[in-house]
């Protein structure tokens, strides 16, 4: 079996992947410098010897280099990121310099090495504030904010390192993924958790502009398949891949689906609009379903039932991360 990198391994997309990657047999190796990951995530896989830790950032470019030769990593994957649109409207020179640099670091190191394989994590606000909808792989670039910018740049790298050094490299195009050991604690948190803790709470849930802006959601065990996917299949090369559920539902009706599946009696209180947002957002997922054999199993209400449940049994406040 062979020896998969993932970067960013103990954060909320990365530790599910690890967890499912070595459910399946594979031996992983977890590179992260803790900046927004968690110990808790990827804990268990570590006392029971399944997984190995290499603490650290994607920016040392010996390391990585060093990683890559000795665990013998034929495959990667890139979910180590700094996040947030608001964080990379707030300091952009540091969400170019993880996102970009960072990215190329990982990418030539792999290259050096000889790695089969790398499938990196992109954003679906590439595509930024354009009319169009649903949104294909095909569309331009119109990116409204740093952190977009970078994810279009990896992706840029990714087709001239598959180009340059013969690499297979593999874009997914996240659209809003949710589930569970997403951190709802830091001041940059996604929506979902956000919402679904303080619904939990019985405090106002903070609903950005007016509410009617519409999000695709994709669940963590969909999105999870379609990395396994990316990086196992044989009779991929390259690409860019949206990665969603394929459906929309608005902020203010997501938070009302909240409150019904909770049976919160908490309030909806309304903040400016975040500085960098897209209006609207649904993606076409065909070339998924058609190269991934992608498809997703969970619908909006079902994944939400699932991370309620799961915030539910915490039994305790969230940590910032």
């Amino acid at each position: 079996m062979e020896n998969v990198l993932i970067t960013g391994g103990a954060g909320f997309i990365g530790s599910n992947i690890a967890e499912e990657m070595v459910r399946r047999g594979y031996r992983v190796v977890i590179l992260d410098d803790f900046s927004t990951g968690r110990m808790e995530n990827i804990e268990a896989l570590l006392q029971e010897g399944k997984a190995t830790l290499v603490r650290g950032s994607i920016l040392d470019r010996d390391l990585v280099r060093q990683t890559l030769y000795t665990h013998a990593i034929s495959r990667i994957s890139h979910q180590a990121a700094r996040p947030s649109v608001a964080k990379s409207v707030k300091d952009p020179v540091k969400t170019s310099e993880v996102n970009i640099t960072g990215t190329t670091t990982l990418f030539h190191a792999a290259a050096e090495c000889g790695c089969r394989r790398v499938v990196f994590a992109s954003s679906s606000s590439v595509y930024g504030d354009t009319p169009e909808l649903p949104k294909r792989e095909n569309m331009s670039y119109s990116p409204q904010s740093p952190y977009a910018v970078s994810k279009a740049a990896k992706e840029l790298l990714g087709r001239v390192f598959s180009r340059l050094y013969g690499m297979e490299v593999i874009g997914l195009r996240y659209f809003n993924v949710y589930g569970r050991r997403q951190d709802p604690g830091s001041d940059y948190a996604a929506v979902i958790p956000k919402f679904i803790s303080r619904a939990l709470a019985g405090e106002p849930l903070p609903v950005e502009g007016d509410g009617l802006q519409t999000r695709d959601f994709s669940y963590i065990d969909d999105v999870v398949e379609a990395n396994i996917s990316a990086l196992t299949r044989e009779d991929l090369s390259g690409g860019v891949f949206n990665i969603a559920c394929g459906s929309r539902i608005s902020v203010l009706d997501l938070a009302k689906l909240i409150l019904s599946i909770t049976g919160s009696r908490s309030s909806l209180t309304y903040l400016p609009a975040r500085q960098g947002d897209v209006r609207d957002s649904l993606a076409d997922i065909a070339q998924a379903r058609e190269f991934l054999g992608f498809s997703p199993k969970y619908a909006i209400r079902s994944g939400l039932e699932k991370t309620i449940q799961w915030y539910a049994a915490l039994g305790r406040k969230p940590c910032a991360a």
